[in-house]
């Protein structure tokens, strides 16, 4: 068991090794500090805390850095997550506001957590459940081809381009009509079901003109958009160059893998209460190659049925309650936007 005045070392370690990148001796911890115990004390300290662990020393003479075990232990002891301060929650809902739709508040939340944090950061598309058809659009392009447009009640847009020869103007509004007539107001995997049951109740002629479009309304309502992962601040990782073998191309190659990003932020916030920050820490990590880094993720809701999860990716040596400081504010005014919206 740590007494209060080791643990006060290993937060002073942290805090120093963060903002300098080197490693930190006694004789600093007793200036920046003002510690009332001699540098003495502080080495004594010191070695005590590298035989728990917390503590290492890469060279010898040379002064400590934490270990993940030291990283742990300080993110546990923080009593509170500091609250952004009121300028910077003004800035996260001026950079929110004037959102569209869903692609809209997910590629503004992925730079602006970037920004805040200077880390990678990455956000889990939300899936609702309850998410409602608002409005289908068949637009005529050529003699061949339509575009296919389907508006939800989240404001997200997907759009299609569909190969339909031979179909006039006539028969585009008829089946403009008709499949808003079908899907309009119902949640999306419901009209899904029933454009594609609601197929043979048309005409024979319009049922051969409609089948492209029906396969296509279907395969964009129900394509599970929670499976991606956007991301934001990749040109954070160049003030990490010292750490491109251990850390960068890691970071690098898994942000091309969806799932691992994905199981990087469920692993997350796995054991967390809904809306808590979690840090997963060094080898905490399920992902091996990102064992050098640390992932702060939080989940976001929007309302009953909705959630997902965002944080950021970045090196051990992060500054921890800041981070996780903006990581929630981030979380929670997604969520509050997604439910206005």
């Amino acid at each position: 068991m740590l007494d209060e005045r080791k643990l006060d070392v290993l937060r002073a370690i942290v805090t120093d090794y963060v903002s300098t990148q080197e490693p930190v001796g006694s004789k600093a911890l007793v200036e920046r500090h003002h510690l009332d115990v001699s540098p003495a004390t502080i080495r004594n300290d010191m070695a005590a805390l590298e035989d728990e662990g917390l503590l290492t020393q890469p060279h010898t003479s040379a002064g400590r850095i934490p270990t993940d075990k030291g990283y742990r232990l300080f993110v546990d002891r923080l009593a509170t997550v500091k609250p952004l301060s009121g300028a910077e929650r003004r800035a996260i809902a001026t950079f929110m506001q004037g959102a569209v739709d869903v692609d809209d508040i997910v590629a503004r939340t992925v730079r602006l957590l970037a920004q805040i944090t200077r880390h990678v950061a990455i956000m889990q598309y939300p899936q609702a459940t309850s998410t409602t058809v608002r409005h289908i659009e068949l637009v005529d392009l050529t003699a061949d081809r339509i575009l296919v447009i389907v508006i939800r009640s989240t404001g997200r847009v997907d759009q299609r381009v569909v190969e339909m020869p031979g179909v006039d103007l006539d028969t585009l509004s008829t089946l403009s009509h008709w499949s808003n007539a079908m899907a309009r107001d119902c949640q999306v995997g419901a009209a899904a079901q029933k454009l594609a049951h609601g197929l043979t109740s048309l005409a024979p002629d319009l049922q051969r003109a409609a089948s492209a479009l029906v396969a296509t309304l279907v395969e964009l309502l129900t394509a599970d958009r929670s499976t991606q992962v956007a991301v934001g601040g990749v040109p954070n990782l160049a003030r990490f160059g010292d750490q491109y073998d251990t850390m960068v191309r890691p970071v690098l190659e898994a942000l091309e893998e969806q799932v691992v990003l994905l199981q990087l932020l469920g692993e997350a916030v796995h054991d967390a209460s809904s809306g808590d920050v979690a840090v997963r820490i060094g080898h905490e990590n399920p992902y091996v190659p990102l064992r050098s880094t640390s992932v702060v993720a939080s989940s976001y809701t929007a309302g009953d049925d909705a959630w997902a999860t965002l944080g950021v990716v970045g090196p051990t040596r992060m500054d921890y309650p800041s981070t996780m400081a903006a990581v929630r504010a981030v979380a929670q005014y997604v969520g509050r936007f997604l439910m206005e919206g």
